[in-house]
């Protein structure tokens, strides 16, 4: 049996999702950790010369109790910004006058809640895989505080999201755990942590109550930091934190020690109101701890000092008189202790830079040579003649100054020992990379026998866009590298055009390099009997297709206004959303009319954008399906209005009623039905051979459906993007593709391109924090993990899906065999292989790169999915290949 070229593309295809996994697999390594290890361990003594000191056992812990309330995407200028001054003003009260230690808390990239979680809780930096395991937490084997304070006999209560319970299964002696993924609820996944605060404050109990809260972080996705909704959330957590706050000073009364009460964010929110990434807005987040240990001079004026995120796990371990977690990175939080006896302070400070010591000589060879580790054996030694002189003479000026320049010794030493080891946090496994590398490129070749001007311009934006891959700043603004391309594109097949029509250049069809087929046998089978993909009759095209010279009238001048049509919507499309990094905050048509005071604009233009989508896309279907489609565009709108984006005119006071839960079921109903439709008439055409129509009317179908299914998930000022996509390929169709005759080759790269670009016009980017995550909830009453993750990842890469959709649509309905999808299937995966072999060439050599985890990763994973699209339309094509090949 003959391997065809479609079944053997789809094969290549397979072989580089396997290899690039493999990368995956190499370049973001499971860490191992060895839980056990070092848990009975003695602390390291306080040095001592000469005589011997007497302290060698733990510290005492300096609180109580402590309370860890963790509000989800607190960002920093939510508290020390105007948005805390007016809406948090008990919480700004503390900050600016009361007993507490204000911090900006940066967190490392991939800013998403359990990697965070985990930084919070062991001091390490997770690795940048966590970003994937976030969907699903195993539990933390990992060294931290929680599993210490439980070894330690604290009794560890928790309410909040249901990540802390997958993280720690046997830590709490009560929880209550809240999806964190079900983002469109954000006022019950609060209430569920808040109703059980008023019995637990009254109890005695507990040593330690951690309290996370979602609610902010899910209305930053629905709509974004500036959301009128943004206010009331933050004065509700501020009136939980006075709650908090009152009830503790009400107890210390009775208590030996103070209690600490600590206000933090797990990440920030971008200004799209996502998070994963590395811009400021995401990985500055609030710190305040607030205890009455921490009196205030009156006039003491205090700005939120600078720290690491990770610095809270050792601050947490000294306050709650633990040993701090092995694997920890962070430094203590010195602010905290500064009001302790010098002799205290030195103590804490050694026991932190023992800890990161040992971890330093675990993890570097030669790290003798370190500076860090230096520094520490010189402060060592001052302190040890410290305590010597302290023994001696308790209270003099002399040793007043040595201890406060062993103190500067030990933070200096502190801050050299964790930038060694944050430095050196990326540990590669280098054969699986290699193995992987060697698999991805295995994809052979395409070769040509003539090269056409759009053959160059293919081949020289391929490789001038795998090379632009090397620079941070081309990933992080790649949308303008396909921009440029497309609009290149459109000016070729200008010049084509022009060229074709006024010159009369030949422009006989051409032939397939595989296997010299020609794309008129369907037109003239049908004898203009039937309608293209949109509307466009066959049996227009020209009779004559060696010049384009004897189209006349209307047909010329649309054929020649084309590729303008088709630049004048990419440019109306790049003012929809501002993307990328450095232009993203611009404002945008996007922010215009997704403002509260621009409501009605809005709902006319979603209004109209689904009934144009609607005039685009129906005249191919059934009957059956053009009213499935027709009650699908309106109940994307009734959802919409359900939801509270768009008026509705049917509603009075558009109040909520089922939060658009019911609408979208309603659609998917219609998406399944047209699917359906469109499935059954495939699987008719391999019985019937000769039903050719209803090959091509299922196909159609089932792009309906996908259609049908984009305008649902995406948010309503991004309809148009749908309209123009649809727009753009009717233009081309009928005045591009089919009057110039392009070849396979030729077409499938347009597809490409205009996917790519359109990936981009959604407003997405190389940025985590872009990926819409409400899109994977519309429709859903409860966080179910499947559903989710489609929903999420087809909104995500609608454009491509759909584009590749439409390539099969339009080579099926030109070509009269199935060579043509063989030939695009191979074409699809060699163009889509040629970027990612590239990138993996290039993230290996910049796998030090100082951006290599805030911009190099990212754009890794991004390439690993949309690898995984282009093995399921590759193997789509095979499939269809197969059916047409049957008929």
């Amino acid at each position: 049996m003959r391997l065809g070229s479609g079944t053997f593309a789809a094969g290549c295809v397979v072989i580089e999702v396997l290899g690039v996994a493999l990368f995956l697999r190499g370049f973001f390594p499971a860490p191992v950790f060895s839980g056990t290890e070092r848990q009975a361990e003695s602390p390291a003594p306080e040095p001592s010369a000469g005589a011997s000191s007497n302290w060698t056992e733990p510290p005492p812990p300096l609180f109580s109790k402590v309370v860890i309330m963790l509000i989800d995407a607190l960002r920093d200028d939510f508290v020390f910004g105007s948005k805390g001054v007016k809406f948090m003003p008990y919480t700004t009260y503390l900050v600016e006058k009361g007993s507490s230690l204000s911090f900006v808390a940066e967190a490392k990239p991939p800013t998403v809640t359990m990697p965070r979680i985990k930084a919070l809780l062991t001091g390490s930096l997770p690795g940048f895989i966590d970003v994937v395991r976030n969907l699903n937490s195993p539990t933390l084997l990992e060294d931290n505080v929680i599993t210490r304070a439980k070894a330690a006999g604290k009794r560890i209560i928790f309410y909040g999201d249901e990540t802390w319970v997958k993280l720690f299964p046997k830590h709490f002696v009560e929880y209550d755990g809240t999806t964190s993924f079900f983002v469109s609820d954000y006022t019950e996944v609060d209430d569920n942590v808040t109703r059980h605060l008023d019995k637990v404050l009254k109890r005695q109990d507990w040593d330690v109550l951690i309290l996370h809260y979602l609610g902010l972080d899910h209305i930053g996705h629905i709509s974004g930091p500036n959301s009128p909704l943004i206010g009331p959330k933050l004065g509700e957590m501020d009136s939980i934190l006075m709650k908090i706050h009152t009830s503790l000073l009400a107890e210390e009364r009775e208590a030996l020690l103070p209690s600490l009460l600590a206000l933090c964010g797990d990440h920030g929110m971008s200004e799209a109101g996502g998070h994963g990434a590395s811009s400021t807005e995401e990985v500055n987040t609030a710190l305040v701890l607030i205890s009455s240990a921490f009196e205030r001079k009156p006039g003491d004026a205090r700005h939120p000092a600078h720290v690491q995120q990770t610095d809270l796990a050792a601050t947490l371990s000294i306050g709650l008189g633990l040993p701090i977690p092995k694997s920890n990175t962070g430094s203590l939080m010195f602010p905290v202790v500064e009001g302790r006896p010098m002799r205290e302070q030195l103590r804490f400070l050694h026991l932190n830079t023992v800890q990161l010591s040992k971890l330093l000589q675990e993890n570097v060879p030669s790290y003798e040579k370190e500076p860090g580790f230096e520094q520490f054996k010189v402060s060592e030694r001052l302190h040890r003649n410290w305590v010597r002189l302290y023994l001696e003479e308790n209270n003099s000026e002399v040793l007043f100054n040595l201890g406060a320049k062993v103190r500067r010794q030990y933070l200096d030493a502190l801050r050299m020992l964790r930038l060694s080891l944050t430095r050196r946090a990326a540990q590669y496994d280098v054969y699986s990379m290699a193995v992987g590398t060697v698999l991805v490129l295995e994809t052979p070749p395409q070769s040509t026998s003539r090269w056409s001007e759009l053959d160059l311009l293919s081949l020289l934006g391929t490789v001038g866009h795998v090379l632009s891959l090397g620079s941070s700043s081309f990933i992080e603004e790649e949308q303008q590298t396909w921009y440029f391309l497309v609009n290149t594109l459109c000016l070729a097949l200008c010049h084509q055009t022009y060229r074709n029509c006024f010159l009369g250049d030949d422009c006989a069809p051409q032939r397939c390099p595989h296997t010299g087929e020609e794309f008129d046998g369907i037109a003239v089978a049908l004898q203009g009997k039937r309608a293209g993909p949109e509307g466009w009759e066959l049996s227009q095209a020209p009779k004559d297709p060696s010049s384009l010279a004897a189209l006349r009238g209307p047909e010329r001048w649309m054929v020649l206004a084309s590729p303008w049509l088709v630049l004048a919507c990419c440019r109306l499309l790049r003012s929809l959303n501002q993307t990328g990094v450095q232009w993203a905050h611009r404002p945008d048509l996007g922010h215009w009319l997704t403002s509260s005071d621009h409501k009605a604009e809005l709902s006319v233009l979603a209004a109209l954008s689904l009934t144009v989508i609607f005039v685009l896309i129906q005249k191919r279907c059934s009957l059956t399906s053009k009213v499935a489609l027709a009650l699908g565009l309106l109940g994307v709108y009734c959802y919409r209005a359900a939801t509270g984006t768009v008026l509705s005119p049917w509603q009075q006071d558009n109040k909520d009623i089922s939060k658009g839960i019911t609408e979208a079921r309603f659609v998917y109903v219609f998406v399944l039905g047209i699917l359906f439709t469109g499935t059954k008439g495939l699987l008719k055409s391999q019985i019937i051979a000769a039903d050719f129509t209803a090959r091509t009317v299922g196909l159609w179908e089932i792009y309906s459906g996908l259609v049908l299914l984009a305008a649902l998930l995406l948010r309503p000022h991004n309809l148009p993007v749908l309209v123009l996509s649809l727009t753009v390929q009717t233009v081309m169709t009928q005045f591009i593709w089919r009057p110039l005759r392009h070849g396979t080759a030729e077409v499938t790269v347009m597809h490409y391109w205009f996917g790519q670009a359109f990936f981009y016009f959604q407003g997405n980017s190389n940025s985590i924090a872009t990926v819409d995550v409400s899109a994977g909830f519309v429709g859903l009453g409860a966080y179910v993990e499947i559903p989710a993750m489609f929903l999420t990842a087809f909104a995500t890469y609608s454009g491509p899906v759909l584009w590749a959709s439409h390539l099969v649509n339009f080579l099926t309905s030109e070509a009269s065999s199935g060579s043509a999808l063989s030939h695009a299937c191979f074409c699809h995966a060699l163009i889509c292989s040629i970027p990612v072999s590239g990138y993996i060439i290039m993230v290996t050599s910049l796998r030090y790169h100082l951006f290599i985890w805030s911009v190099f990763s990212p754009k890794l994973l991004y390439e690993g999915m949309h690898l995984l699209v282009t093995a399921a339309v590759c193997i789509f094509f095979t499939a269809m290949d197969q059916t047409n090949t049957k008929s």
